[in-house]
């Protein structure tokens, strides 16, 4: 078995979660989140935590079982701390002119291009822009946040030679030197 999968899941006294059909629900401060299991997995609930079991089939686990369990563990466990305290990912832009601001449900990015770029946030994400070569995404779900981050850095990812560009706030770019003659 899986070593992530053998640890439980604590789960704090605000959080109500639901094990029903394989639907894992959980609700909290800061929202409701939903996880469908993986077949031949299962969730049990004991006292203010969730454990990851794995059924049998023919006598042993198969290989698909034992490598979704960890998964599962993972993602319940993003499940708790979405609906509590939410995920957040920050973003830098660098270069001369480059800004970011928000209205309403959009982004508006001017990145160098001819045109300013409008980015439409997901439902469930909020962004604010602290000033304005920084963006801050927010929100429950972990990969929603994620993919939303890697979105708004896909318009113009940072270059190796001047380090223009859009990237997350710990992210090192190698540079390379300027062409000799």
């Amino acid at each position: 078995m899986s070593r992530i999968a053998k640890t439980p899941v604590p789960v704090p006294s605000d959080v109500d979660v639901r094990i029903e059909n394989g639907l894992v629900t959980a609700k909290g401060p800061r929202g409701e989140l939903a996880f469908k299991l993986s077949s031949g997995i299962e969730v049990v609930r004991n006292e203010g935590e969730l454990n990851v079991r794995m059924l049998k089939t023919e006598g042993r686990v198969s290989k698909h079982i034992l490598s979704m369990s960890g998964t599962t563990r993972a993602m319940l466990q993003n499940l708790i701390l979405g609906v509590t305290t939410g995920f957040e990912k920050r973003l830098t832009i660098k270069g001369v002119g480059y800004r970011a601001q928000v209205q309403g449900r959009n982004l508006n990015l001017n990145l160098g291009f001819s045109h300013p770029v409008v980015y439409e946030l997901p439902e469930g994400i909020t962004a604010v822009t602290p000033t304005q070569t920084e963006i801050v995404l927010s929100g429950t779900d972990k990969q929603a946040v994620g993919q939303a981050a890697a979105d708004i850095r896909a318009f113009r990812p940072p270059e190796p030679y001047k380090g223009k560009g859009i990237r997350y706030l710990d992210e090192y770019v190698a540079r390379k030197q300027a062409r000799k003659k």
